[in-house]
């Protein structure tokens, strides 16, 4: 985001000489039934659970295993079943497409009023993005409240943008950071990091769980972000190396504070022609992105980075449509040749570049998921409730129509729910 801006038995004594065909037959069918009932626990029916601030999940407690015999079949596909795992796939498979749908929308609310997002969390939201420039002192309190609605408690990643400098949402509440220009050039990758944690640490204390932050962009212009340069003081410096060390840096002091860091603008806006919240804008070449903006990225994803944000620019040499948009940069280049594992979200999809590019906010959220992203945003202005509606119904509707596929759209929520640890089955 720019600064304008988630699881009878019966017992048979069976006489030790025979069996006979008719018996082992009754046996077999107990046995497939046994079976049959361990693996439907797995993966049907909305999940329950209850809260946790690391991961609320489910306790499934499968049927008893039928007793050892000398002819019982039942424990050898009892064994089988049972290493049939539950996972968080299995159990969001039992999901419908309006929920999972839903699970991937991050939706945007002013700070001094989240109440207003509550319809969407209720609705199964993911997230919601806090805009604003000054949060409410008892904002933790009215996190605490919104959370309460969410179903069946699995967690909900709020956001905000708190980079630093020009781009803080509640500094008031967390303390300030300089641009990172200026942490780049005057502070070390420690003094980052400690100097970030403390901020991370109020930010959890007000129950804002996700920054979206780090820029990692490599962009030395000493210029304040604008509309013809989205980065700028964003950026920590022009230099590769140092944007990597304080990516980093950043990045850890975030998880330190226990806030999710998300790494961004992947691949890398420094050197853009344009701010894509305004218009059309695209970054340097692919040639040339690969050795100098991509190499921050790299390290972040080998320091474990939880998340990354796709920008809305186009990638000349990676397509004509902006990377959000894009299977080549997100599914191939990042998920694919980069291996990342984590959750991709997009930028805010209400920018210029998209609708310039003949997408509509909805129609953006289907093509962002086709291509790989597992969240997507959009700005805080209109009808919030009705376009969310409009973008869940987008993609439940390209489920049926074929045009998405429900296994990419199972994945997607998958990560949501993995970034918070989650766990379904547990």
């Amino acid at each position: 985001m720019n600064p304008s801006s988630y699881r009878d038995r019966r017992s048979a004594t069976a006489p030790r000489r025979t069996l006979g065909r008719a018996t082992a037959t009754r046996r077999l069918s107990s046995a497939a039934a046994v079976a049959a009932v361990l693996l439907a626990g797995c993966g049907t029916g909305a999940p329950k659970a209850t809260p946790h601030s690391s991961g609320p999940g489910v306790s499934l407690t499968p049927p008893a295993a039928p007793s050892p015999s000398h002819h019982s079949l039942a424990p050898d596909l009892t064994a089988t079943a049972t290493a049939t795992a539950c996972t968080n796939s299995t159990k969001l498979a039992g999901w419908s497409n309006r929920r999972l749908a839903m699970l991937t929308i991050a939706v945007p609310v002013s700070e001094t009023s989240v109440s207003d997002a509550t319809s969407e969390v209720s609705a199964g939201a993911g997230g919601v993005v806090l805009f604003g420039s000054k949060a409410p002192s008892d904002l933790g309190s009215r996190l605490t409240a919104l959370k309460s609605h969410v179903p069946g408690h699995l967690g909900l990643l709020v956001m905000t943008d708190e980079e630093g400098g020009g781009i803080q949402r509640m500094a008031n509440l967390v303390g300030s950071l300089p641009w990172a220009a200026y942490m780049g050039a005057h502070w070390t990758p420690a003094q980052i990091q400690q100097n970030v944690t403390k901020v991370a640490t109020k930010m959890a204390a007000a129950q804002v769980n996700m920054n979206l932050a780090p820029v990692v962009d490599v962009d030395g212009r000493n210029v304040a972000p604008s509309k013809t340069n989205p980065d700028g003081w964003r950026s920590f410096s022009g230099n590769t190396s140092v944007v990597s060390k304080a990516g980093v840096a950043y990045m850890n002091g975030m998880r330190a504070g226990n806030v999710i860091p998300v790494v961004k603008h992947f691949p890398g806006l420094g050197g853009s022609n344009y701010n894509s919240d305004f218009g059309p804008a695209h970054t340097l070449p692919w040639s040339t992105l690969q050795k100098v903006g991509i190499p921050p990225f790299t390290a972040a994803i080998k320091a474990g980075a939880p998340a990354i944000m796709i920008s809305n620019n186009i990638v000349p040499g990676l397509g004509t449509n902006p990377a959000s948009l894009s299977p080549t940069a997100i599914s191939s280049e990042l998920r694919g040749k980069m291996g990342f594992k984590g959750l991709v979200v997009t930028d805010s999809l209400s920018a210029k570049a998209i609708s310039a590019a003949g997408f509509s906010v909805p129609a953006a959220a289907v093509q962002a998921l086709r291509s790989g992203a597992d969240m997507v945003m959009f700005d805080l202005k209109g009808n919030v409730s009705s376009q969310t509606s409009s973008i869940a119904t987008a993609i439940t509707n390209a489920v049926a129509g074929g045009h998405l596929a429900r296994s990419r759209l199972i994945d997607a929520a998958g990560h949501v729910l993995a970034v918070r640890h989650v766990n379904l089955c547990s």
